[in-house]
């Protein structure tokens, strides 16, 4: 009966969440407290929640842009960094061929975040300047992803997430602070994406064994870290600055 009830179990766990010999070593053998197997099931099992929730992360942030019909506060400059920085990952990712399970969410969070920069081109009045922006991209995208792209470019592409993320963090850090307020940035999607840049950190390293993922997560983290800061520290502005617009 239990070597019936493996099969099952085995398709379904190898090798979405464990290699075969730690398969065996965990369920045939059950040595439950085997460290580095622990550490890989660990590893997937926060990639994978990552990339599932990466399905929902900027959909407040979308729908608060919607609800207020404005993207006041949001600097475009930083959303466009931050969505050369997720190209970048994603793109690095497939040429490496690492595991989605280590970069899945890159995919669709760059998916929201195209979204985003077209909705603030859109609420500023320049809807024709968001569509040739989501051709322009579709197109780049495209020739990046082809065999033709030299290593040597997606590589410098990938290098370029650290600077790309520090700027285009500081540049929506110094938005809030020249405006007292932190306008339509969604305090769930900010804290979602400092929570998951966090916990990439570690599955970067046990996925990939890559120092240039691991490091820009690390910023990533920081960066992510000083936004959510704020939000907090002008929560009270916030309802304040809306009250006065109604007003």
């Amino acid at each position: 009966m239990a070597a019936e009830a493996d099969g099952p179990l085995r398709r379904v766990l190898v090798p979405t969440l464990l290699p075969e010999k730690c398969y065996d070593q965990i369920f045939i053998q059950w040595d439950l407290l085997h460290v580095p197997c622990l550490k890989i099931l660990l590893s997937k099992v926060l990639g994978l929640g990552i990339v599932a929730g990466s399905l929902l992360v900027k959909l407040p942030q979308v729908f608060k842009i919607l609800g207020a019909q404005s993207a006041e506060g949001l600097s475009l400059q930083s959303v466009i960094l931050e969505l050369v920085a997720l190209t970048g990952t994603m793109v690095y990712s497939i040429t490496n061929n690492f595991p989605f399970s280590s970069w899945g969410e890159a995919l669709f969070l760059m998916l929201q975040t195209v979204t985003i920069c077209f909705l603030v081109l859109h609420f500023r009045g320049q809807t024709v300047k968001g569509v040739a922006f989501l051709v322009c991209y579709a197109v780049v995208l495209l020739l990046l992803l082809l065999p033709l792209t030299p290593p040597a470019a997606v590589t410098l592409l990938q290098a370029s997430n650290v600077p790309a993320v520090v700027v285009g963090r500081l540049l929506q850090a110094a938005t809030n602070y020249r405006n007292g307020h932190t306008g339509q940035l969604s305090a769930i999607t900010v804290f979602l994406l400092f929570g998951g840049s966090l916990a990439r950190i570690f599955t970067s390293v046990q996925e990939t064994g890559d120092p240039l993922m691991a490091g820009t997560f690390v910023v990533s983290s920081l960066c992510n870290g000083l936004i959510a800061a704020q939000l907090l520290y002008y929560w009270n502005a916030g309802a304040t600055h809306k009250k006065e617009k109604e007003q």
